[in-house]
């Protein structure tokens, strides 16, 4: 009757050894590190510089725990945070000799301290919040108005190219802030100027005025269009600072949305606070510029001439020199995606890129008037030009999709299709806020949940088996499976643990037991009815899952609507509580039955189980912790 079948009893062994294994990393801690990366595209991270390092480290009598190749950056990792800031230093003055120039990002940050053979089983410790780690907090304000106004002055260029191909005369076309005017000697001019622009820019309102002897028609951008492009600007500084915070190794920042143009970002253990507000004030914008083919710019290239006049001087990724034109083509204005991909042919590594309006038109021509020639896209950060690629134009390129091939892998293929695509901020931004939450104060936070999370469970355990006897030490075991296998859940998730997580992981142990009490107690009432123990517990188990099945689901129904709706501290909270539910469900009642069926289910004449007190109707008499069938 309680017996279970080989495969029950495998899958509890399989949870065990799976809870257990991916828990571990839960209990190495972390090591302060230094980490490094590249501030620019063409700097490879690679052996070479691995090996630098470690000859600067050595140098400077730095011993270093362990050093090793990241994919795109180099982590050391140090034995308390004294070694850590001497070796940022120490490999700071090594490899950014210029201050104001540097090519390499070394920042502080804190490592896993699990062995080897867990990482290689990719099992990682659970992330923890910035209330339990440490780290900085900002509040960034996005200039709106620039936004506008940027758009305003790109929205003036194309009309300025429109009314040219047109043959419509004007006298001059100025922005005023937000509003764009076009001047007009005569009403005739301004009347058709005013039809070609509402036909082609349907996000522009159009009014008539006088000025002196001249007519004048004032475009203002509709105010529907306005918070189209202030969303835009919003969203494309989310992906930009993604892509930033990137280069600090910070596992699980937070980067979201608050109020109309406002972004908060938490950087969880991150202790350089400098380098952090550095990389997100970073500046970056793109451009698309025709290469110099003239035999003066090929002597430059190699080094042997001057850079001709109205041409500049520019690194390829590769390091190879390329002399580019000065004027400027195409901005970063004009682009809308880029992809990596495959080509149909020849199933090289691509980037396909996609143009907006203007930038279509002007490609086209572009293209189309220099077949044969080569053209540059550059990417400018911090006052300092680089060449992305260099592509060979083949033949007109229209409907504003372009594709970038050469000798590239599919990794430099994703990474000049990031830099392409998220390589600037779309409006400017001002850090209204910051704070800064210490290393110490987040290990007194975790020592605090630690122990409110230890003490329930210890409270928890002593009642039960106080009151249930040898039922309440399997209720407890059960618990700490419950506590363990949620531990696990959230380190395979990469789940992001704050304080409110603790605070709702204590919580889950209080109701996790309930499904415990229920199933002992429905034991106890069958055995005050007369029930065998062996019937009892076959009985209390059957009855008690429905009420528990009950109680669980709406529990986490409310649950699934925290984590639906909330946001923040309240999503933390709701994350935990909705795994611990499912935890339990599986401990509180498959798990701790095996037990049962373990201890009991083999004894066939069966004559008392340890449940502690169990009260006969009035008139009987009372057997305390245990029961004798009749």
């Amino acid at each position: 009757m309680n017996r279970y079948p080989l495969w029950k009893y495998a899958i509890i062994l399989v949870a065990l050894l799976i809870g257990g294994l991916y828990a571990l990393p839960n209990l190495y801690g972390e090591a302060p590190a230094v980490q490094i990366s590249s501030v620019r595209s063409n700097i490879k991270i690679d052996t070479a510089l691995l090996t630098r390092i470690e000859e600067t480290l050595k140098a400077a009598d730095i011993s270093a725990d362990a050093i090793a190749l990241d994919g795109t950056s180099i982590k050391a990792r140090f034995q308390n945070t004294d070694l850590q800031l001497k070796a940022k230093d120490t490999i700071q003055k090594a490899l950014n000799p210029s201050v104001n120039d540097p090519d390499y990002v070394v920042a502080l940050n804190l490592l896993s301290r699990s062995p080897a053979w867990l990482t290689a089983m990719h099992a990682s410790p659970m992330y923890l919040g910035l209330d339990l780690r440490g780290g900085v907090h900002f509040m960034l304000q996005v200039d709106m108005q620039a936004a506008l106004t940027k758009r305003a002055e790109s929205l003036a260029g194309d009309i300025r190219t429109l009314l040219r191909e047109k043959n419509v005369r004007h006298s001059g076309i100025s922005r005023n802030g937000q509003s764009i005017e076009i001047r007009f000697r005569d009403t005739a001019t301004r009347d058709a100027a005013k039809i070609i622009v509402q036909d082609q820019f349907a996000d522009l309102d159009s009014t008539e005025s006088a000025d002196g002897t001249e007519f004048k028609l004032v475009t203002t951008i509709k105010p529907v269009s306005a918070r189209s492009i202030q969303d835009q600007a919003l969203k494309q500084n989310i992906t930009t600072l993604h892509n930033r915070i990137n280069e600090l190794g910070v596992a699980e920042p937070v980067i979201q949305q608050q109020g109309l143009d406002r972004i908060v970002v938490q950087l969880p253990g991150v202790q350089d606070t400098a380098k952090a507000k550095d990389i997100l004030g970073r500046t970056a914008t793109l451009e698309v510029r025709l290469v110099d083919e003239g035999s003066e710019a090929r002597a430059a290239e190699a080094g042997a001439g001057v850079v001709p006049f109205g041409s500049e001087r520019y690194l390829e990724r590769n390091g190879m020199a390329v002399i580019v034109k000065k004027q400027v083509i195409l901005t970063g204005e004009n682009l809308t995606d880029a992809q990596p991909g495959f080509d149909n042919q020849t199933q090289e590594p691509v980037v396909n890129l996609s143009l907006d309006a203007k930038g279509a038109r002007i490609f086209r021509d572009v293209t189309r008037e220099n077949v044969g020639k080569r053209m540059a896209i550059l990417l400018f950060e911090k006052g300092k030009g680089e060449v992305v690629t260099a592509p060979v134009i083949r033949t007109e390129i229209g409907g504003g999709r372009v594709q970038i091939s050469g000798s590239m892998t599919t990794v430099e293929a994703a990474d000049t299709a990031l830099l392409l695509r998220a390589g600037s901020l779309a409006a400017p931004m001002d850090i209204i806020e910051e704070r800064t939450i210490g290393p110490s104060l987040g290990a007194e936070n975790i020592a605090k949940g630690f122990n409110s999370v230890t003490w329930g469970f210890v409270a928890v355990a002593i009642f039960m088996c106080f009151y249930y006897m040898f039922f309440g030490m399997i209720s407890s075991i059960a618990l700490g499976l419950n506590l363990l296998l949620l531990v696990a859940l959230l380190s395979m998730l990469q789940a992001t643990l704050t304080l409110p997580g603790m605070a709702a992981m204590a919580l889950v142990l209080g109701m996790a037991i309930d499904a415990n009490v229920l199933i002992n107690e429905r034991i106890r009432e069958e055995l005050r009815n007369g029930a065998s123990p062996q019937a009892a517990i076959h009985a209390g188990y059957d009855r008690a899952w429905a009420t528990i099945i009950d109680s669980n689901v709406t529990t986490l129904i409310a649950g699934l609507a925290l984590l639906a709706f909330g946001s923040g501290p309240v999503r933390g909270f709701a994350v935990v509580h909705c795994l611990g539910i499912l935890t339990s469900m599986f401990s509180g009642v498959f798990f701790s039955r095996g037990l049962v069926n373990l201890w009991y289910g083999r004894q066939k004449k069966l004559k008392s189980v340890s449940i502690g007190t169990v009260w006969r109707p009035s008139g009987s008499a009372t057997s305390s912790n245990s029961v004798t069938t009749q």
